[in-house]
């Protein structure tokens, strides 16, 4: 996606108040927080994380004959799961360690001591959010990796994060974009 369209999604997003919007819509989370490296950033899924910066991983099989483009990151209505066309789905969570992840295709398997919520969409006004306030978190947070891109977890003080100290890591607003589109992806990986 080109910085130009993802600098416009908000004023998208917010072209119709949130009364007329969808309360329960797919969507994509951008990340906000001004005067930072992570503002305007898309939320990206990759190796069962998600990641502010860099690129959405997805995988479609050769005997599907209409993969999906499989270049953007989209949650179902409430942000519990991923929008992918793969049967069984792809379950999002908390790992024990604080990071936002989402299950393997195929599987329903989640680590013990994970949290699946709650998650939460928040249609308001004038822009809609994500959020996990689960285990006294106050919604997400990023956090460096050493790729560039910035690893998204529950915004809690004892979160395990990539570069090993939580002092680096940035608290975000998740904006919710309404999604319309067709199924963005058969899988993510």
């Amino acid at each position: 996606m080109k910085y130009t369209a993802l600098l416009a999604l908000p004023l998208l997003a917010a072209a119709a108040p949130a009364s007329e919007r969808s309360t329960n819509p797919n969507f994509s989370v951008m990340s906000v927080r001004s005067a930072s490296p992570i503002h305007y950033l898309q939320m990206n899924a990759a190796g069962q994380k998600f990641y502010l910066g860099g690129e959405t991983a997805s995988y479609c099989p050769t005997q599907v004959t209409h993969c999906p483009p499989g270049n953007e990151t989209v949650f179902t209505p409430g942000g519990g799961s991923l929008d992918v066309n793969v049967p069984g789905g792809q379950q999002v969570y908390i790992d024990p360690h604080g990071a936002l992840s989402f299950t393997q295709a195929h599987s329903a398997n989640i680590p013990a001591g994970s949290a699946v919520g709650p998650f939460k969409y928040s249609p308001d006004e004038p822009w809609a959010h994500y959020s996990f306030n689960g285990w006294g978190a106050s919604g997400f947070m990023a956090c460096p990796t050493d790729d560039q891109r910035w690893q998204v977890f529950a915004a809690i003080n004892n979160a395990t994060v990539p570069k090993g100290d939580v002092d680096e890591c940035l608290g975000f607003s998740a904006l919710a974009i309404d999604y319309d589109g067709d199924v963005p992806a058969w899988q993510y990986i």
